[in-house]
């Protein structure tokens, strides 16, 4: 049975939703068993050590590029109708909005995507610090904060299409975008191997970057047999999480839609994981300072994200994995607030040699 008679059979919105319940099942399995973590690789670069948490990110991120980019490449995915290059960007929103996030990551000890996975191990500071980041969320996009990230967000912009592409800026097309790819896996694979990373550990952390290029080609795929056209995307959580959460407080039934299935998916699929890796174990706050560095890190990460158009996987892979320039600014500000946070706060607290996000986190 093809994607167009399932839709006829069950429906275009229960596809969409067992689709990104699917992939966020993937997604969530191969994070947690990878322990893929933007703030442990920044931790680990910011102290001059290219280990096994910037090759574990790297390998992700670069299979991302490589995957997505062949897929566009061989004529199988068309990404030109996505948000992140259809519509106006904001330059100024990625500036400051990836700086608020890159903070808010290491005050909160993970990004938007890792407080998810570790709230499905058991861990309590990841789960109310992800319900206060998606409140936040919430707030910044149509609520009291969303006047002051219109503003921001208005300060800076560049038009939607080509001049929102960094390889049609570069006069380059998806073959450059495979290559560089696939450069930044080989280079990813020898630092894997370098730092001695496990086959099981390699090969979930380049399937976390497989779920994002399959999130793209199953909603592209998608819109082409679908009457009403849905949204091409792939993976992201700041405002998929806050869409989530508001459906189940002002609905009786949740709207069925790729997003709403990826949420509980990745939940689940991290908590499958950890079961089976025996890694499930409930865990608090230490004290109340603590709890208050987690918290005002999450709300940063909120209105961050919001403001930045995505969270370190939606703007940093799903959309660097299209070569948007906005989400590439935007990643390059998440790296930088976060390195400068992680000096000011932590300074040398942390030793990189150890494991930074493990289910402890």
């Amino acid at each position: 049975m093809n994607l167009e008679s399932l839709m006829e059979l069950v429906g275009e919105a229960a596809v969409l939703s067992a689709g990104g319940l699917l992939i966020g099942m993937l997604f969530g399995a191969f994070a947690q068993t990878s322990r893929f973590c933007l703030r442990s690789a920044v931790i680990e670069f910011s102290s001059g050590l290219f280990g096994s948490k910037v090759a574990i990110w790297l390998l992700t991120f670069s299979a991302a590029v490589t995957a997505t980019q062949a897929l566009i490449g061989m004529g199988l995915l068309d990404v030109d109708g996505a948000r992140q290059l259809a519509a106006r960007g904001s330059l100024s929103g990625s500036i400051i909005g990836g700086l608020l996030f890159g903070a808010g990551m290491i005050l909160a000890r993970g990004c938007a995507s890792r407080l998810l996975v570790l709230s499905a191990t058991g861990n309590l500071r990841a789960l109310v610090s992800g319900l206060v980041l998606t409140v936040v969320a919430q707030a910044s996009l149509r609520g009291v904060l969303s006047p002051a990230r219109e503003t921001l967000s208005a300060l800076w912009t560049v038009e939607g299409g080509a001049s929102r592409n960094l390889l049609s800026v570069l006069s380059a097309g998806p073959v450059t975008g495979a290559v560089l790819g696939a450069l930044g896996l080989g280079w990813a694979l020898w630092l894997a191997r370098r730092a001695r990373l496990g086959l099981v550990v390699a090969t979930s952390a380049i399937g976390v970057g497989l779920t994002v290029a399959a999130g793209w080609l199953f909603t592209f795929r998608t819109s082409q047999v679908s009457f009403s056209g849905p949204q091409v995307k792939s993976i992201s959580f700041t405002g998929p999480s806050a869409d989530t959460l508001m459906g189940l407080i002002n609905s009786p039934s949740m709207p069925l839609g790729f997003d709403t299935g990826l949420v509980p998916g990745v939940f689940a699929g991290a908590m499958l994981a950890a079961l089976i890796l025996r890694e499930w174990r409930v865990q608090g706050f230490h004290d109340g300072p603590s709890m208050w560095r987690y918290l005002f890190g999450a709300s940063l990460m909120g209105f961050g994200g919001m403001l930045a158009g995505g969270c370190a996987v939606g703007a940093g892979v799903t959309g660097g994995a299209i070569f948007a320039l906005t989400a590439w600014i935007a990643l390059a500000a998440m790296w930088a607030g976060a390195i400068v946070t992680h000096y000011v706060v932590d300074g040398n607290v942390e030793n990189p040699t150890v494991p930074l996000m493990s289910t402890r986190g």
